[in-house]
């Protein structure tokens, strides 16, 4: 929010006049770098992570290892866990802009689609109890999410998976069991915010 056309115009090395031939404001370009990274990453890590190359509840765990591996490349690279871009601007922005909180919402939407279909297969397949897939989805978004900000907040991209359980287990050995447990809460009994 503080930084101007200006700086994004001297950071890109473009002219004032170009920026506002493409984007009438700051907004409309935030609006148009989700829309381009998000379908970018759809077409490639969404697209490979739900290939249906491996039986269902696998892919979920596969969607859980490849943001781990990502999160960790970054880590090594940079120094820092960066966190999810879509969940950064999330927190940033939602409460000052609606349109880009209405962007953010669709994105996370979309983000639930594969996973409801994969808890859709899991069900028809008999490996997994009949439970309602789409909050079943949105509940592991919002895990993955909570997750990776814990990550980013201790900057430690395996943030929880030395954290002792119950008996000494720990939540690498138990993060299936923890995903399969959100298939098995029926949304009625979880709990709701209301401020």
């Amino acid at each position: 929010e503080d930084v101007g056309v200006q700086e994004i115009c001297r950071e890109a090395g473009v002219k004032k006049g170009s920026f506002y031939h493409f984007f009438p404001s700051k907004r409309d370009l935030t609006l148009a770098i989700l829309d381009a990274s998000w379908n970018r990453y759809r077409e490639t890590m969404l697209a490979q992570v739900f290939a249906g190359d491996i039986p269902p509840l696998q892919r979920i765990e596969r969607l859980l290892d490849s943001q781990y591996r990502h999160h960790k490349a970054v880590k090594d690279a940079t120094g820092q866990v960066m966190g999810c871009p879509y969940g950064n601007l999330a927190g940033e922005m939602s409460t000052q802009d609606e349109g880009i909180r209405e962007r953010l919402k669709r994105i996370f939407r979309d983000l639930e689609a594969p996973i409801e279909e994969v808890l859709n297969e899991a069900m028809a397949a008999g490996d997994l109890t009949e439970l309602d897939s789409r909050a079943t989805a949105g509940a592991m978004v919002a895990y993955l999410e909570g997750l990776t900000l814990m990550a980013k907040t201790w900057n430690d991209p395996e943030i929880g998976i030395d954290w002792p359980l119950d008996g000494g287990e720990t939540l690498l050995s138990e993060r299936d069991r923890g995903w399969r447990s959100l298939t098995e809460v029926p949304v009625d009994d979880l709990p709701v915010y209301r401020p």
